[in-house]
This record gives structure tokens, C-alpha cells and sequence, in this order.
């Protein structure tokens, strides 16, 4: 049905030109007449006659102060006592004292709102001036502007503790299953379990890994407990405590892992303006490999990658802080191995800023070949004024004590600095004694004009008497470790090699990023470790070259490793390309087409002992949510001849299923992997995607199969529960169900809620829905219909309509069976009710259209 459209002529123009003055003066008036010939049939519409009215009452609405967005939650609407603009609906909101400490109003400032209590409406125009509130009744969007001195002295960005949602009790488990068996019944299996119990603001966790490895007619099995720990949030101080196992920071000294005590400022509780660093993990798989990554002697991420170039961006690291160990396990037998540091940019901290550090508790390494001393650490940074900012430390144990003092200065344009001293003795394991010095410099910038980006550079300078806890904590002078896997000899690989004679002596790291515009990037990252009495070194470094055009991706990289004491040196030089299928067709790219999302592959690489291998294959993704990834490849390499591998991976609901095959000669295996998350509550169980460290609980009751907007494969079971895994502590979280996923028998009243979690919490995002039938009703009463406008409610579930043209009523959310009440006026003789009952199917139907009868 098209919309009627009016036009004007001039002699009516001048007509409505005339009437302006008295129409301006006069109150709207509904003549019954112009919606039926029988003014009997329609309802008391009285209440409109007062221009754009809106009824008043409670509203959900979208909050916004000074154009930031605060939340939405349900505000009471009043009817105003002046014009307000017409798409206001004549309405005003009642603005409580609860709600201006949620605006972030500094009420002390203001004597008339020191004395409000309760649910009482503040006049805010008056009570505060300069004050200007808008409201939106279509869009449901209240918008305040509050002049800035009436704020808090808070930076943009500030959410007020009291809006931090600690979540509900509940007990939290993810699992990670992974598993590989090749020829001869070489079978490898790995497990990993990260389980918790959140209750008020305390946090149980525990991390462990069960590994199974058979080879060679020998079979090997391991569990490990990897970190027990009671976590909880000090708000006043804006700080965490944490019991049990867990890491230091590396603010002043390098990471260490101990069980006992950290209480440590936390920058998460801080906006975004007045605080971060995660490293990325590439490398490059000459075939098809396993990638194990460790930080502090544990595995803390294990995958199967394909041929080429990779990038781990999602890891979970067991602390904040400590360098990354990488381990990729190729099929031809010969592993690669390098260290990813892991490190953060220099201290500084804006001005009056205090961050301080506390930890009392046994040294905790997680390698056999290390005691477990005891010892204390505290350390201090001050922001000053003029961009200086001021920090130290110490840490004692019995045979060991450092000093540490250092300064950072924001050079503006030029970036930031940091150079800090530490003075350290240390009694080693053969009960030499030694005392050295240690320069630190760290510098970071980002040349925004040249795309240039040095995130870490940095250079350590030591004596030679300089030890560091790590090190006094070896049982012996030197030795080999050993990783749990054996070649094919039987023989256990080298994992790593110390010698305390060799102690360190300069230490450079880099990571440049270089934007080249429309003609891609460069970047190098690695580092450099240099000792005293040996004239090797431990080297890692990584360059490499990215670019696109008209979808087409390349990128070419080489990489240098070389570890002391274990001897060799791997270098590595790679070349990939990567075309979409939807370059070979007219209609360019789809989105909703299996086809386009195709892409064809090709990767060749060259090591330093002169193995060649090249892959080319396709990958891409299927189903409606694209939560399906597949990748098939054929190869050439110079020890196994032809290779090839395909793999699939499903990002489900409930978890995350992946299957991969590859082969060559003489060698066959199949891996599989499966991750995801069980979340127990007081509703009860709910099965999820892999958790991450903060979640957010779904709760749209009976709305089954209900898709979360943003989020890959995330969708509400049967009873209408879901989890958003990896939340934003201390940040609104904006939480939305896709209405278009809904069946037909659910409506949801508001399909957006925010929520605040403070860290580790599990927050309920609770959603009102309507589980019924969506009907179209003809109401009769005698032979005619009910009027029109009358109010409809039905009376067991509260869903209301209005009546419209004939006495038809649309109503979503409707039992099958039950009653409508109709009212027209006020008084018995202006209503009826309805009793009705509908069948069974219409549960499945889009909409069902039936006549009743009121009475």
C-alpha cells in the first residue's frame, strides 16, 4: 500500500497561512467522524488531543551524556509541564540523585542535590544550569548535556566504580583437547583444563595439562598443575590481589613466576586515557606443523598450522609478562625454535599517577632443575610533571638482593624514554659470590607521517658480575633441558641450554612496523643476547614485506634463529600469495557466496641447509555464518617428496571442532583438536565457546537459537542461554541478540543491554522476551467490531495492543490460551472481554488471523 502523498496549491497555501494565528491558539481536536461514519465505534481519544503526546511511564532507553554513551536502562517518563520538541512525545525524564552519580556529576558542588534521597524527580535544569536533556521517544535515546564544571574531575572515558558489575556466583570450566597420530602408532595426545569458581568478588582458578605422547613402542604420560590461584579486586585502592601461583610484572624487573602473594595496581581500572601491549607470534611452517608455545617453563598455546606464513594473535599468557618460547614441530623431522620477547613500551605514567607492585612468596620457574627460594619484591612508579615519571624497585632473597632506580621522560614528537640502573649480588649454585650493575634503555614512537612505528627498542647493558634471581635459582653451573618429545632415535630434543659462566652481557630488541601506503608494509622484530666468556650468541630476527591489490595478498619474509650452547643456525626465507576467486568473476565480490570467500594459495620457502618446499592449495569458508574454515593443499619438499594436507575447522555454537590430514612419504597422520567452555549457574548449565577471562551470561528466556550480533557462531540453546566469551573489564560491553534470527513465536522487548564487568567476572546480560503466538485478532462485539483505538491487554501475560481499523488487533507473545480485555473509556459499559484459544500450530506460523468474540 503506497503512502498518500499531499500536495499543496497556492490558493490552500494562502488559506493555512490565514488559519496559522488561530490554530496556534486553539487545542487539537480528534473528530471521530473522520475515522468512522459511527462515532460510537471509536474509542475516547481524548488523551491526544494535546498535540504529540506519548503516555507516561517507564521507558527503556539509550542513556548518552555529552554525546558519550552511558548505558541503557529503563528510566521513568513524566508528562511535561512545558513544550518540550515534538519528538519527545511530550515527555520528560525523571532524573534521580542514583542517576547523576552513574553521569559521573560531581553533586557536592551543587547544595540542592546534597539533600536528595530516593526515587525523587531532580529538577536538573534548575538544580544545575546550563543543563540541556533531549529525549527521542521514536528512537528511544535520552540525550544529556551537562556542563563540564559540573562534572567529577575524571578523565574522558571514566565509568564510576559503582556501575562495576562483580557478576554471579558461578562455576566456570574451558577445555582444550588436541590430539595426533601418525605412522606406526605414534600417537600424541594434549589436554588442557582451565577451571573456576567466581563467588562476590573472589576468583578460584586452577590451569592444568595432561600430555600423552607414544613412540617407538615407548609411551610417556604427564600432568601438570600448571597454576592454582584466589584472585579478587581491591576497588578503593584500584587494585588486584592475587593468592597462589601467578607472575610478577616486568614494569622494573624481569617476570618471574611464585607462589604466594601479589598486590599490584591494576591500569585496567583506569580509562582508556590515562593508560596495552600484546605480542604477535609469526613464523613461518615449512610444512605442515605443530606450534607449542611456552612462557615461564609452561605450555601455554598448541596448534596445527599449514604450510607458510602464520600469525598467533589470540594467545592467553599465563601471566602479563615474560618471553614467549616458540616451538614449531615440522613433519620432516627438524623443529624450529626461537623466543618472542615480551616486553611493554617504557613507564611512563601521567602526572600524580602512583602504580606500585607488592610480592612476598617462593620463586616458581616450573623447571626441575631450579630451586624454589623464597623472596620479596616491591616496586614503585611515580608520574611527575613536564613528562618525567620516576620508578625503583627491590627484590631479596637469602642469596640474592637488587636495587633498581630509573627515570622516563615523553620527549613529544620524538617519543618516550627510559634508562634505569640495578645494582644486584647474587651467590651462585657452586657458592660463588658476585656483585654487578645493569643499564637499561627503552624507547618507543610512532612517526605517524612516515607510518613508522618503533613499538620496542630497546638495549640492556651488564657487568660482568650481574645475576639475576632466575639465575641464582639453577641447582647447577650448566646443563641441557630437555623437552618430553624423542626423535626418531628415541633420543629427547635439546628444549634449552644454560651455563652460569656465560652470564649475560647486551641485550638488543626490536620490533619496526613501516607503512609503505598503497604499497604495503615492512617490519622487523627480534633480538640479540651477547655473554661474557663465550664469544656466541643467542639470535632471533624476523623481516618481512606484506602487500595487497584488487584483493590479492602477498608477502615475503626471512628469519634468523640461532640459540647458544645448542649450536646451528636456522635462517629462513619464505615467499606467499594468496587471490580470491571473486577476482575471476563480473560480478565482483558476494558475501553470501561460498565461492567468493574462496581463495587460492601458494607459499614457497628455503632454508639454510638448502631444503626447498613449495604448497599450493585453496581455503575459505562455508555456512550462512561463515563459522566454517577449510584449507586444502598440495606440496613438494626436498626430504619427503610430494605432501599435501587438508584441514577443517568449525566455530560452533558450543565450541570450536577442528580435523586436519596431511601426508608425505612414509608418513601419514591425522590431528584433531576441540576447545570450548561449561559455565554452571543458579538457571544452570550452559555450554559455550572457548571463555576467555571475563564472560558475559545471555539470559533471553525460551528465545532458542537467537544469534549474538559480533560474535562468530555465538547463538542463545534451547532454553535461551548464551555466552559472550571475552568481555572488556571495567568498559561498557554492548550486548545485542540478532532479532532476525528469532523464531516466529519470540518477541524481545529491548534487544540491547551494556554491561560493566570487573576482571574475571561472570556478568548476567538479561533480556525480556515474549514466547507466543504473533496473531492478528478480529475482536467482535455484537455484530460490530470493538472501537477503534481502544486499549488491548491480555490478562495472564500482560502483552497490550491497540485496536485498529474493523477491530483487528496485533498482538506478539500470546498464549494459546487465555483473555483480552478491551477498554474504550472509563466504566464497566466501556469494555469487554475476550476469551480465545488458539491451535497448537500457530507456535510455528508466522502470523495467525482469527475472529473472537467480547463479551
Amino acid at each position: 500500500m503506497n503512502n498518500p502523498r499531499w500536495r499543496y496549491r497556492p490558493c490552500a497555501l494562502a488559506l493555512m497561512a490565514a488559519l496559522c494565528p488561530v490554530i496556534a491558539g486553539a487545542e487539537s481536536y480528534f473528530n471521530p467522524a473522520f475515522l468512522s461514519d459511527d462515532t460510537a465505534g471509536v474509542a475516547d481519544l481524548s488523551r491526544f488531543e494535546q498535540g504529540h503526546q506519548q503516555a507516561p511511564g517507564t521507558y527503556r532507553v539509550d542513556i548518552w551524556r555529552n554525546d558519550e554513551f552511558i548505558g541503557t536502562q529503563d528510566v521513568r517518563f513524566e508528562t511535561a509541564a512545558e513544550n518540550t520538541s515534538p519528538v519527545a512525545g511530550g515527555l520528560t525524564p525523571c532524573i534521580t540523585r542514583a542517576m547523576l552519580d552513574r553521569f559521573g556529576v560531581n553533586i557536592s558542588a551543587f547544595p540542592e542535590l546534597t539533600h536528595v534521597t530516593g526515587e525523587t524527580c531532580i529538577p536538573l535544569a534548575t538544580a544545575i544550569p546550563g543543563t540541556e536533556i533531549g529525549f527521542n521517544f521514536a528512537s528511544q535515546r535520552l540525550n544529556i548535556s551537562l556542563p563540564q564544571v559540573a562534572m567529577q574531575n575524571s578523565a574522558r572515558g571514566y565509568i564510576p566504580p559503582e556501575q562495576w558489575d562483580e557478576g554471579i556466583p558461578a562455576l566456570l570450566l574451558n577445555y582444550s583437547f588436541s590430539g595426533n597420530r601418525g605412522n606406526d602408532d605414534d600417537n600424541s595426545y594434549y589436554l588442557n583444563l582451565q577451571s573456576g569458581l567466581n563467588y562476590g568478588a573472589w576468583r578460584l582458578r586452577n590451569n592444568g595439562a595432561w600430555r600423552y605422547t607414544q613412540s617407538n613402542g615407548e609411551s610417556h604420560r604427564q600432568w601438570q598443575n600448571i597454576s592454582t590461584s584466589a584472585q579478587r579486586t581491591v576497588i578503593p585502592l584500584k587494585s588486584e590481589l592475587v593468592l597462589g601461583d601467578s607472575n610478577t610484572g616486568n614494569d622494573v624487573f624481569d617476570s618471574l613466576g611464585f607462589r604466594g602473594l601479589r598486590l599490584y595496581s591494576s591500569d585496567n581500572m583506569y580509562p582508556d586515557s590515562m593508560q596495552g601491549y600484546a605480542p604477535t607470534v609469526r613464523g613461518i611452517a615449512r610444512t605442515p606443523a605443530k606450534v607449542v608455545i611456552r612462557q615461564n617453563g609452561y605450555v601455554i598455546y598448541q596448534s596445527y598450522v599449514q604450510p607458510g606464513a602464520f600469525a598467533i594473535s589470540d594467545l592467553n599468557p599465563t601471566s602479563s609478562s615474560g618471553d614467549l618460547e616458540v616451538t614449531v614441530e615440522e613433519k620432516d623431522g627438524n623443529p624450529q625454535r626461537y623466543t618472542v620477547p615480551y616486553s611493554t613500551v617504557p613507564l611512563l605514567q601521567r602526572e600524580g599517577r602512583l602504580k606500585y607492585d607488592l610480592v612476598a612468596g617462593d620463586y616458581r620457574s616450573g623447571n626441575s632443575e631450579q630451586d624454589t627460594p623464597s623472596f620479596a619484591q616491591g616496586t614503585l612508579i611515580a608520574g611527575l610533571n613536564n613528562g618525567y615519571t620516576l620508578y625503583g624497585g627491590t627484590q631479596l632473597a637469602e642469596k640474592y638482593s637488587a636495587l633498581a632506580i630509573g627515570a622516563g621522560k615523553n620527549l613529544g614528537d620524538w617519543g618516550a624514554i627510559s634508562l634505569d640502573f640495578t645494582q644486584a649480588r647474587s651467590q651462585l649454585a657452586d657458592d660463588s659470590r658476585h656483585e654487578g650493575q645493569s643499564l637499561r634503555f627503552l624507547y618507543a614512537k610512532s612517526l605517524n607521517g612516515f607510518g613508522t612505528n618503533f613499538q620496542l627498542l630497546g638495549y640492556r647493558y651488564s657487568t660482568k658480575g650481574f645475576y639475576t634471581l632466575d639465575d641464582v635459582a639453577w641447582k647447577s653451573m650448566e646443563g641441557y633441558q630437555y623437552s618430553d618429545t624423542k626423535n626418531d632415535d628415541g633420543v629427547s630434543d635439546v628444549q634449552s641450554y644454560h651455563n652460569l659462566t656465560w652470564n649475560k652481557k647486551g641485550r638488543f630488541q626490536v620490533n619496526i612496523s613501516q607503512s609503505l601506503g598503497d604499497y604495503g608494509s615492512i617490519y622487523v622484530s627480534g633480538s640479540e643476547q651477547t655473554y661474557w666468556g663465550t664469544d656466541d650468541s643467542s639470535v632471533w630476527y624476523q623481516l618481512g614485506y606484506a602487500g595487497g591489490v584488487r584483493g590479492v595478498s602477498y608477502s615475503v619474509s626471512w628469519s634468523w634463529n640461532q640459540a647458544v650452547g645448542i649450536g646451528g643456525t636456522d635462517k629462513l626465507a619464505s615467499f606467499n600469495v594468496s587471490v580470491p576467486f571473486s577476482l575471476f568473476t563480473q560480478h565482483g565480490y558476494r558475501r553470501d557466496s561460498a565461492f567468493d570467500r574462496a581463495y587460492a594459495t601458494a607459499s614457497a620457502s628455503r632454508n639454510s641447509n638448502g631444503d626447498n618446499s613449495w604448497q599450493t592449495g585453496i581455503s575459505g569458508t562455508l555456512l550462512e555464518d561463515r563459522n566454517l574454515t577449510y584449507s586444502v593443499s598440495q606440496g613438494h619438499t626436498s626430504n619427503n617428496g610430494a605432501s599435501g594436507s587438508a584441514s577443517a575447522n568449525w566455530q560452533a555454537a558450543y565450541g570450536t571442532f577442528g580435523a586436519g590430514y596431511n601426508y608425505a612419504r612414509d608418513q601419514h597422520d591425522l590431528n584433531w583438536q576441540m576447545s570450548g567452555g561449561v559455565v554452571g549457574h543458579s538457571d544452570g548449565v550452559t555450554f559455550s565457546q572457548p571463555l576467555g577471562d571475563t564472560n558475559v551470561l545471555i539470559k533471553a528466556p525460551g528465545a532458542s537459537g537467537v544469534n549474538v550480533e559480533n560474535q562468530t557462531g555465538v547463538k542463545t540453546d534451547w532454553r535461551g542461554y548464551a555466552v559472550m566469551p571475552y568481555a572488556t573489564v571495567y568498559r561498557y560491553n554492548r550486548v545485542a541478540l540478532d532479532t532476525n534470527t528469532m523464531n516466529n513465536n519470540t518477541d524481545i522487548e529491548n534487544n540491547v543491554s551494556s554491561v560493566v564487568p570487573t576482571n574475571g567476572a561472570l556478568v548476567r546480560a538479561s533480556f525480556d522476551t515474549r514466547i507466543g503466538v504473533r496473531a492478528l485478532l478480529t475482536v467482535m462485539r455484537g455484530n460490530q467490531p470493538v472501537p477503534f483505538g481502544a486499549v488491548v491487554r491480555e490478562t495472564t501475560s500482560g502483552v497490550t495492543s491497540m485496536v485498529g481499523d474493523d477491530g483487528q488487533i496485533y498482538l506478539s507473545g500470546l498464549p494459546l490460551t487465555g483473555e483480552l480485555l478491551v477498554q474504550w473509556g472509563n466504566g464497566a459499559n466501556a469494555q469487554c472481554r475476550a476469551p480465545y484459544t488458539l491451535p497448537e500450530k500457530s507456535l510455528q506460523q508466522a502470523i495467525t488471523l482469527k475472529e473472537i468474540r467480547c463479551d
